[in-house]
């Protein structure tokens, strides 16, 4: 058990390092992330996703710049029941381009996160660090403009994914989704 347990943490810490030197995107341009993005992949190693990923399915993400280089994010996801379950966070800007950290009032979380690749009217591969309690946890995002994923899309996410320390079981492409009417 000792031994298991020391594994596990030398696992994350490796992941953790690793993750602490992922870099935005060069030459990140903040008003062209606006708009609507479909969250379509979905990849962390957290209790809370290995316990209801089964049941995720396709959201969207709206994404607004404010005019003092901040990010408005506002999801949202139709539930199964009708229902629409919906969360917005004010990520700040940075001094790196890209890279924002907002507090999760939800989940009473820090997140570190960065936009690592993006072509503005595809796709965006996000990528955020949570901390909660001292604990970290690395969470991958794919954003794509419209509801469709291409295999080169998602082999890309899938390399990402693995490259940061996510277990294969835990890199998931999200199945499609009715949207949420506008709020």
């Amino acid at each position: 058990m000792r031994n298991t347990l020391l594994r596990m943490l030398a696992t994350l810490l490796c992941a953790l390092a690793a993750c602490a030197d992922i870099m935005p995107v060069k030459d990140f341009n903040l008003e062209q992330m606006v708009g609507k993005w479909y969250m379509v992949g979905f990849a962390t190693n957290a209790q809370w996703f290995v316990n209801h990923k089964a049941g995720m399915k396709m959201g969207t993400a709206v994404l607004v710049p404010t005019p003092g280089g901040d990010l408005d994010l506002s999801y949202a996801n139709l539930n199964a029941d009708g229902s629409c379950w919906r969360m917005t966070h004010l990520a700040k800007k940075t001094e790196t381009p890209g890279r924002f950290t907002f507090r999760s009032q939800a989940w009473n979380n820090d997140n570190d996160m960065r936009i690592v690749e993006v072509v503005y009217d595809s796709y965006a591969l996000v990528h955020t660090i949570k901390t909660k309690d001292g604990v970290s946890e690395v969470l991958n995002k794919l954003y794509t403009r419209s509801p469709e994923v291409s295999p080169d899309l998602q082999q890309m996410f899938t390399k990402f994914s693995l490259e940061t320390g996510i277990n294969s079981d835990n890199i998931v492409i999200l199945p499609k989704n009715a949207e949420c009417p506008e709020a």
